[in-house]
């Protein structure tokens, strides 16, 4: 999968909600491999926040990104 597929994939937490979609990536520059993603956490039109989740948190990735994790968005 290349990176420009990732960035903007709508991302789901254990629970099944719609959390967000992936704004950012943070990767290991010299083994290329990806530590983070940053998720842009849609909490209203007008709001919304980011928050970076560990790869180890991450359980599938298809047509969307799956999370082993719950993220509760700040009210």
């Amino acid at each position: 999968m290349r990176i420009k597929e990732l960035l903007g994939m709508q991302v789901v937490d254990i629970d099944a909600k719609e959390i967000g979609k992936i704004e950012d990536l943070e990767f290991n520059e010299a083994t290329g491999q990806i530590n983070k993603i940053g998720i842009n956490l849609k909490k209203n039109i007008l709001s919304s926040n980011e928050v970076l989740v560990h790869y180890d948190n991450i359980k599938s990735i298809g047509d969307y990104v799956l999370l082993k994790i719950n993220i509760e968005p700040d009210e």
